[in-house]
């Protein structure tokens, strides 16, 4: 297959090294020549430290720089039978783009986008054949995470997309099917865990001395009671505290600015300030030489109420998305196994904790707050006058 990646970033040529590893001849777009220069020095550093860790030899490497080769011009892609557009999130550049490659390619060429928060059918209405587009969104670092949402547009063809659907499953990749709705699956599910420990903090730790300290206390948290990798406040200074709160914004907009999805002044605050995290130095925490670590306040019970807070809202979200035709439940929860290294899928952790348990919490937080970012969503309900489980 002829695999065409737009745009040489540390998306696309994450993209562009997957692609070429499952024997793709690939060519790798930008409109900068130093930039595909960078991103050809990058590969090869990254497969030099793979024959350091003895998982491939100099021959797989050839064999894999071989089969990438690195263009400056956007009609050198006409040949692509699949082209995945991995730039900047900004509908009308992606529009344009796509139609000038659509005025070179055949009328059989899939062009799919790998934005992580655009309406695929805004998309896709720009080609003269919108039924060959479609998203295919994987997540960072490319060669890495397994996951991949395969996002068909109201006007995506069957066949096209159980082309990609397969063709994702060939690159040893796990695809899971997402309806074209803000955020598709990882990014809409995830937002409690972000934004709820962002509403904690504010709540409970904003007036501390030492800041850090509540962030390190929710992460705390999350790490002892849910066998998260990364509490929330680590992993949006991994992120970028400027990427997580645009994601955020996006998905409140899209949404017609429904609460459960409401930014935090917190971050937009810190974006504000240039904290933007690990990339900047400083963020929640500050990752200077001199820095002084913060102790979390480990309070089991405290930490414990935390945990169950953060959780039941990351459920709530990921049962609507099922009552909503989101995605199926094996889909929800691989996509936040495979997607985001969540220790179990959230259905299958509603089903550990229990459907009334969820219910209750939900109506707890409810009953203190009233505000529509707590209601409880109707399947939990239904679910719990039924018995059932997910």
């Amino acid at each position: 297959m002829k695999v065409a990646i737009i745009g040489s970033g540390t998306m696309g040529s994450g993209i562009a090294q997957v692609a070429a590893t499952a024997g793709c001849t690939v060519k790798l777009y930008d409109t900068k020549t130093e930039a595909l220069e960078k991103a050809k020095q990058a590969l090869e550093k990254i497969l030099s430290r793979l024959i350091e860790k003895g998982r491939i030899d100099d021959k797989e490497k050839n064999r894999i720089q071989s089969n990438i080769t690195y263009v400056a011009r956007l009609k050198a892609l006409a040949d692509a039978d699949l082209t995945i557009e991995a730039i900047v999130e900004n509908l009308e550049v992606k529009q344009k783009v796509f139609q000038e490659i659509e005025s070179y390619q055949s009328d059989e060429a899939i062009i799919a986008s790998n934005t992580s928060s655009l309406s695929i059918a805004s998309i896709a209405s720009a080609l003269e054949k919108p039924e060959r587009c479609i998203g295919v969104h994987f997540f960072n670092p490319a060669p890495l995470m397994p996951l991949v949402e395969i996002v068909p547009a109201v006007q995506t063809s069957q066949q096209v997309f159980d082309k990609v659907f397969s063709t994702i499953e060939s690159w040893k990749k796990v695809p899971v099917k997402a309806k074209d709705t803000p955020g598709f699956i990882v990014n809409r599910v995830a937002r409690p865990f972000y934004g709820e420990a962002l509403r904690i903090y504010e709540e409970s730790f904003a007036g501390l001395p030492e800041g850090e300290a509540g962030f390190a206390t929710i992460d705390w948290a999350m790490k002892e009671f849910g066998g998260f990798k990364m509490g929330p406040f680590q992993l949006m200074d991994f992120i970028g505290n400027d990427v997580n709160y645009t994601v955020t914004e996006t998905v409140f907009e899209a949404f017609y600015y429904d609460p459960r999805y409401k930014p935090s002044f917190t971050q937009k605050r810190f974006a504000e300030a240039g904290y933007l995290g690990r990339k900047s130095g400083k963020g929640f925490y500050d990752y200077s030489e001199t820095a002084i670590k913060v102790a979390p306040i480990k309070d089991q019970d405290m930490g414990k109420k935390i945990f169950d807070r953060v959780l039941v809202m990351l459920i709530n979200e990921a049962a609507d998305a099922l009552f909503l035709n989101i995605a199926t439940a094996k889909d929800i929860d691989l996509a936040m196994t495979k997607g985001v290294n969540y220790p179990k899928g959230l259905l299958k952790w509603a089903n550990e904790k229990g459907i009334d348990w969820c219910v209750e919490q939900m109506d707890q937080l409810y009953d203190i707050y009233r505000e529509d970012r707590y209601r409880c969503s109707p399947l939990l309900r239904k679910m719990k006058e039924k018995g059932g489980r997910f």
